[in-house]
């Protein structure tokens, strides 16, 4: 049986089955295997994890377990009552209208990410007049309808994911401030730490920033940098904004003092470090990458309810799910009726009831006529039970985003 166990609960002859520390960007520790010493579990403390999950089929089983299932169970709970917190969003425009305009955006973002990495890498000067301007044009498509930008964020290729990454990262985070009732400037501002969060990433090695295996203590330290990098480098540029740097810097901070660079804790890590952190993890949890197979949008809100308090602000994140949906874009859902469905469009009045795309029934196991029903539809006679895997039907959710 899987169970949650408290890192202190560990012991010799325990099989770790999951080591939950997928709030660590960028670690790749060896996440499975039997404790043979005392020398990993004094490790595993040192990562600032607060609990793990053991298999007590393959190793000694503690007193102090809670079934996964329980834990699962739990979150789906605080997930449901999330849900019933009416969304903050109003959309000037249909998907249809707003997706020619949201293409052009997303795709002019990863062209310039991908530019603005390749100047520093050269040692050019960083031109803030095209970043700015597509800022502007980040916040403008997700005010007309963020569902757009968030259907394009989640078709990605898992071997283009640092671009990817950056502007979704900006999108996530204009959606959020948006929802905050955050003044335009500020948001400019974060928007553009969002999309400049990671260009230190130029700084470090390519070995070790590619490196298929895992990364050793030493190099582990050396991908840390990069916030501090980022931070650095944006610092230089002139005619930046302070807070468009502490969105950058902080990115991979902690609640509990766990996080990188600077060790900061609680209140002394900004509003905007502290929403940047929350979409960051939730965005790379959800990605596939190369060596990393993404959990579902759903499975990843659950994740950050789980770390809620000891590594994310809670009410920053219950805000969060407020306003990207219990069933965030992309998300396979199990209707009622059977029906599979993907999430397209969040209600913009209630978080439940979305506009989903069908396209296969689980009780007559084959694919259907693919139909867009709006949830929230009068007419509409179906409901969503619960959100499940893709990988377990074989459905590709991306073929059905737009």
């Amino acid at each position: 049986m899987i169970k949650r166990i408290p890192v202190n609960a560990l012991k010799i002859g325990m099989y770790i089955a999951d080591l939950n520390n997928e709030w660590i960007p960028h670690s790749n520790n060896k996440r499975q295997g039997i404790i043979r010493n005392d020398a990993v579990i004094e490790k595993i403390g040192k990562l600032g994890v607060h609990y793990v999950y053991i298999d007590s089929n393959k190793g000694l089983d503690s007193s102090e377990g809670e079934p996964a299932e329980e834990v699962d169970r739990r979150q789906e709970q605080a997930l449901q009552v999330a849900g019933e917190d009416t969304p903050i969003a109003h959309y000037q425009r249909s998907l249809e209208e707003e997706m020619s305009a949201a293409r052009g955006v997303h795709e002019e973002a990863q062209s310039l990410v991908g530019n603005l990495m390749q100047n520093v890498k050269l040692g050019r000067a960083i031109d803030l007049s095209p970043v700015n301007e597509l800022a502007h044009h980040l916040r403008g498509s997700v005010f007309r309808n963020q569902n757009a930008l968030s259907c394009l964020g989640r078709i990605r290729e898992k071997d283009n994911y640092l671009l990817e990454h950056s502007v979704n990262l900006s999108v996530l985070m204009s959606i959020f401030g948006k929802a905050m009732g955050h003044p335009p400037d500020v948001l400019h501002q974060t928007v553009l730490g969002a999309l400049l969060h990671d260009i230190g990433k130029i700084l470090t090695p390519d070995d070790i920033l590619s490196k298929p295996g895992r990364l050793t203590p030493e190099e582990f330290e050396i991908m840390k940098n990069h916030a501090r990098h980022s931070r650095d480098l944006l610092a230089d540029i002139e005619g930046i904004g302070e807070l468009t740097v502490l969105t950058a810097a902080q990115h991979h901070e902690r609640m509990d003092g766990t996080g990188y660079p600077e060790g900061l804790a609680g209140d002394a890590i900004s509003i905007h470090g502290r929403m940047v952190a929350i979409a960051d993890v939730y965005d790379a949890i959800t990605s596939n990458r190369v060596y990393h197979q993404g959990v579902t949008p759903t499975q990843g809100l659950k994740k950050l309810l789980e770390w809620s308090g000891d590594h994310l602000d809670p009410e920053l994140v219950r805000q969060f799910i407020r306003c990207i949906g219990i069933y965030p874009i992309g998300s396979l859902v199990l209707l009622e009726s059977g029906r599979l469905g993907v999430v397209i469009e969040v209600n913009e009045a209630d978080q439940r009831l979305p506009v989903v795309r069908v396209m296969y029934h689980t009780r007559f196991n084959m694919p259907i006529l693919v139909e867009t029903i709006n949830l929230a539809h009068p007419g509409a006679q179906d409901r969503i039970q619960k959100a499940v895997d893709p990988i377990a039907y074989g459905i590709d959710v991306r073929k059905f985003l737009y």
